[in-house]
This record gives C-alpha cells, structure tokens and sequence, in this order.
C-alpha cells in the first residue's frame, strides 16, 4: 500500500462522514438505508442468477444517479454550500484588500442597529437583522420586501413593531443600506439546541450556517440580545458586547491583513539582523578588538 492509498482512503472517510452529518437525524437517512438494501438486493439476485428478478431491479439501478439527485437535493445542496463556505473564495479575500472595499467596511455606522435592538429588547419586540459583507444576499432578499434605505434606528424599530406587516421575517444589511425586509431564512436542523430557543433562533443559526453572515436575533418573549456566527450562538449579550461582536466580523479581514503584513515584515528584520552579526564576525577589526580585551 503506498501514500497515495492511504490518502485516498482518509479523504473518503472524510467525504462520508460529511455526508453521514449532512444526513443525520432526518429522513434522508432512511432513504439512503432503503436504497443501500434495494442495491444490495440486487446484487444478490445477480449473483444467484435470477435473470428476471436481476433485470427489474436493475431498471431501477440504470436510473440510481437521477433518483439520488431528486431525492438528497436538499442535502446536496447543504453539501455544496458547506464546500464554498470552507474555500479561500468564501471571504471574497481577493477583493478584501482594494482600497474601496476596506472603505466600505468602516463605512457602516452600527449605533442604531444596536440603539434599535436595544429599544425592540426592551419593549418585548422579537427581531432579525442579518449582517453580510461579503454578498448582498439575492436568493434570501427576493424572499421578502425589496427596501434599499439607509441604516435607521427608527425605521427598524417601524419594521419589528408587532403591527408592521413586514416585522414577520428578517430584515438583510449589506453594503451599509437596509436591502430587504420580511426575509425568509433557512431554518438550521441541529437536534442539541436548548428548549429556549424558538423558530427565530434557530433561523439566525441555519443562516450562518450556510452563508458568511452574522445574525442579530432579539427575542420577543424575554427582550435578551443574541449573535450567532458559524452556527454558533451567543446568547443574552449586552450592548458593549454586541458591539464587540458585530465589530469583529466586520473589520475581521482587515485585522487579518494587518497582521500578516506584520508577519512579513518580522523575518526581514530578523534576518537583517543576523547578517549584520556575520558581518561583525567576519570583520577583522572586530576580531582584534576582541583578542585585546
């Protein structure tokens, strides 16, 4: 067995264990367990050579690639968003460093999503405000009400009011401009969220867990403030603290490029440095001043 087995060997126990995670806990599951039997049937058909048996079966297996497409393209499509989202391409990390996208980032005022969240905690108004930078969102802003305004404390406030007709929904800000209102999102399947969190909750995190956004939920039934971001929810949070948060999923490229153009500059210093020590070394003066003493 060479190394080239043993990677094709890791990479597909990687690749089916991503598949087993996509389709744990749902019916697909049980499709793929009926469909694995009916394959397994007809190979044993075939090999105790029941002809007519073998050819009805394999009608059915001539069409398997398609059947499997019909029925898990919700977890195909879950697959291939998972794999955009892991990729370099998934930050927009080529256009991340032009001058007018750093410029666009530090544009967004967060005072009255934080203002506006705040009031809504406070008056028991459940909210959900999604935050991108790197897509405006398309699929999810057709979903609801086309809006393109500028970032209001008080015009969120009029969506999330119990009596707008656009409060039922999310609403999506991407670009520093208030896209859509009464967004619908995908909900997230995870089996081990607490009781506590309702429809609106594990919407926030079905969200993140398919696009590179961060999401504001306020609840309705205890006014606490949330963030979630890769799945990952942060619960009952205060104003500093989302603040914090929000600042770091924007400015958190910046800080990435920052820091490597500091690690590009450390080595240059370092090897600077070394060479001026040979230099030292090698130089006869040195050497005799050296002998002296």
């Amino acid at each position: 067995m060479s190394w080239v087995d043993i990677i094709d060997i890791v990479l597909v126990s990687m690749l089916l264990y991503q598949v087993y995670k996509l389709m744990r806990g749902s019916v697909a599951i049980k499709i793929f367990l009926g469909f694995l039997s009916l394959y397994l049937t007809y190979l044993i058909v075939g090999a105790a050579q029941m002809e007519l048996l073998t050819a009805i079966l394999g009608q059915f297996m001539g069409v398997g690639v398609l059947a499997a497409i019909v029925l898990f393209q919700q977890e195909i499509r879950k697959f291939l968003l998972m794999i955009g989202k892991t990729t370099v391409l998934r930050k927009d990390n080529f256009f991340n460093g032009l001058p007018w996208r750093r410029n666009q980032m530090k544009g967004l005022n967060i005072t009255p999503i934080i203002e506006a969240a705040k009031n809504l905690g406070g008056a028991n108004m459940g909210a959900l405000i999604v935050l991108s930078k790197s897509s405006e969102l398309r699929f999810y802003a057709e979903s609801g009400d086309a809006i393109d305004a500028v970032i209001s404390k008080r015009l969120l406030q009029a969506i999330f009011n119990k009596y707008s007709p656009l409060h039922d929904g999310a609403v999506i800000i991407y670009n520093g401009r208030i896209t859509a209102a009464r967004c619908i999102l995908p909900v997230s399947d995870q089996e081990n969220l607490p009781a506590q969190f309702g429809l609106r909750h594990r919407a926030a995190i079905g969200m993140t867990e398919v696009t590179d956004t961060l999401v504001l939920v306020v609840s309705e039934e205890t006014g606490q403030m949330s963030i979630v971001r890769n799945g990952i929810i942060h619960h009952n949070l205060s104003t500093q603290e989302l603040r914090k948060k929000i600042n770091e999923y924007l400015y958190e490229d910046q800080r990435e490029l920052e820091e490597e153009s500091i690690l590009d500059v450390v080595p240059k210093t370092k090897k600077k440095k070394k060479n001026k020590k040979k230099k030292d070394e090698n130089d006869p003066e040195q050497k005799t001043k050296a002998k002296s003493v």
